[in-house]
């Protein structure tokens, strides 16, 4: 398998949407399918441009995987975004796509000087691409965890998790409890 990352374009909308709910659809149920397509297209559809980052993975062309970073604004103004959601196409799991499209997605971010990354899921997953589990006393979440143990971060630049003492404010598409 050669694997090429892609920033995320327009023109590719409707398939990474598919993508998404195929995915959420076969590992979870096709309930969660159709709300995690929702959430795809309410932020390509709502998120300024300058608050959203995607990156593809295609085998050859076909899509086989997309992740999205959104802002997340802070109250002490450290420059931040948040990985949600994740979809790998089942085929490709399980094969290092998941982490090398990570990977990548975080090189794009530290190369333009944004200080943290976080996401909200498996911290076993997530910390093999540098995530660690923080409590809210540092950066308190957007709205309620539903499991306060899958709240992780990485620091992008020499910014020190263990002295965060900060809320956030996500994007309008994830600021919905039934996302958290």
């Amino acid at each position: 398998m050669t694997t090429t990352f892609l920033p995320f374009h327009q023109q590719h909308k409707n398939q990474v949407v598919t993508l998404f709910i195929e995915v959420f659809s076969a590992s979870e149920n096709e309930q969660e399918g159709q709300l995690i397509g929702e959430l795809v297209k309410d932020l390509i559809a709502t998120t300024a441009t300058d608050d959203l980052q995607g990156f593809m993975a295609f085998d050859e062309d076909t899509l086989i995987g997309c992740i999205f970073f959104s802002r997340l604004t802070l109250t002490n103004d450290i420059s931040a975004f948040i990985l949600s959601p994740v979809a790998i196409a089942t085929s490709a799991q399980v094969k290092g796509v998941g982490q090398g499209l990570i990977n990548h997605g975080l090189d794009q971010l530290k190369a333009q000087g944004i200080s943290l990354a976080l996401t909200y899921g498996d911290p076993k997953y997530y910390g093999k691409v540098g995530f660690e589990q923080i409590t809210e006393q540092q950066i308190k979440a957007p709205l309620t965890l539903s499991f306060p143990h899958g709240w992780l971060a990485q620091s992008l630049d020499d910014t020190n998790l263990a002295s965060l003492a900060t809320q956030c404010q996500c994007v309008k598409a994830l600021n919905e409890q039934k996302y958290w």
